[in-house]
């Protein structure tokens, strides 16, 4: 086995003089070069960049994939393909999934009958939603999570090996002005016992010439710790520099993440918009093609005010149909309105209903013959249909 043995002796001694320069600083007995408050301040910065950027990616990935427990399975496979530079074969998601079970069910229970058609279409709807939510994925992914990524796993790595090697050269310059201090320490020691005439009655003159020969060597040894101070010192300088320049990067991160931020927020506006049409219009489609097995199914249910009123839905007057109730002639009760804070934007559906904006308060009352998941909603001169489900009833 080849090594060299110069080379291994000298990187333990610099291993051990760096210990032990870091060691005296921890219990203060040595001098540490503190660095300026500029460059503190961007590695407070750099640090507080690092940390929140690899928040803000996990819980991103939380966001996108909530059961990652689940999909252990396929975390494993995309790792394996990615390693093996293939592409990754797509699978449905739970939307899906979903779809796909609804339509092979309807095609068991019969496609003609009611259940059977209704799942058909709900089942289209689910697999348009999971279709959606592939896309936003896909997109969030490449526009938001790679680049947060590459910064952890790139940038980042960068900054944190220079810093490293940074401490290190700092470590090394103080070690080189100990070493010169406590030698220029003892040149001086040297030449002052150098100075003392000496007793050539003593039975060792010779300790004189020691003396000069000691002040001697002190001197060359504080001109050699003077040159490897200036050594260290152009290291550290340059080392500094580098760093600075890697930190001071940090401003460009920041610019580079607000403008995937912006394209996420995009991302996720046009998803819930287009589920929020998706659904709109499945509503619609089953308004308009259950009505005559379940009349009135989402406006209005005559079976619920059967059940619990006990009178026949043949009966006129056992139920007032919302489809038929003229909003403007309703008139509020001189008892029984409240008012409700709304706690979702909504829009209308028709003239018959009221659009809604998050937290503002609204009158609400009931009407005879409505259904149980509606009320007539008043706001100023404006009235119509509201959803129970995005109201807070407060009195």
């Amino acid at each position: 086995m080849d090594f060299n043995v110069k080379k291994l002796a000298s990187d333990a001694g610099i291993f051990f003089t760096r210990a032990i320069q870091f060691t005296g600083e921890k219990f203060g007995q040595v001098e540490k070069t503190e660095l300026d408050a500029h460059f503190e301040n961007l590695l407070s910065r750099a640090d507080s960049t690092k940390n929140w950027t690899e928040k803000i990616f996990r819980q991103t990935e939380v966001l996108l994939q909530p059961n990652p427990i689940d999909n252990t399975g396929s975390r494993i496979e995309e790792f394996l393909y990615e390693k093996l530079d293939r592409t990754v074969p797509s699978r449905p998601n739970n939307e899906e999934l979903l779809g796909h079970y609804m339509q092979d069910a309807a095609k068991d229970f019969g496609p003609g009958t009611p259940y059977g058609s209704t799942l058909i279409k709900v089942g289209d709807c689910e697999r348009r939603l999971g279709s959606v939510q592939r896309e936003f994925l896909q997109t969030s992914a490449i526009g938001f999570l790679t680049p947060l990524r590459n910064f952890l796993e790139g940038d980042w790595r960068t900054i944190s090996k220079e810093r490293r090697l940074l401490e290190n050269r700092r470590l090394d310059l103080d070690s080189c002005k100990a070493r010169l201090k406590k030698a220029k320490l003892a040149e001086s020691k040297a030449a002052c016992e150098g100075e003392a005439v000496p007793d050539f009655q003593e039975t060792r003159p010779r300790n004189y010439v020691l003396s000069a020969s000691a002040s001697a060597l002190w001197s060359e040894e504080v001109d050699k710790a003077e040159h490897e101070l200036r050594l260290a010192q152009t290291e550290f300088d340059r080392q500094a520099e580098v760093t600075r320049l890697l930190l001071e990067g940090i401003s460009s991160t920041h610019v580079n993440h607000l403008r995937c931020l912006h394209e996420f927020v995009e991302a996720q506006t046009a998803y819930y918009k287009q589920c929020h049409l998706h659904m709109q219009d499945l509503q619609k489609e089953l308004d308009s093609s259950n009505g005559d097995v379940f009349p009135n199914a989402f406006a209005g249910n005559p079976g619920h005010s059967m059940a619990s009123g006990g009178s026949s839905p043949l009966d006129p007057a056992s139920a007032v149909e919302t489809d038929t109730l003229k909003i403007e002639e309703v008139q509020a009760p001189a008892t029984g309105t409240r008012k409700a804070k709304v706690l979702y934007d909504y829009d209308a559906a028709d003239t018959s209903e009221l659009s809604l904006l998050a937290d503002e308060l609204i009158t609400v009352y009931t009407v005879p013959g409505m259904d149980s998941d509606w009320l007539v909603g008043e706001r100023g001169n404006q009235k119509g249909k509201v959803p129970v489900t995005y109201l807070e009833l407060l009195s």
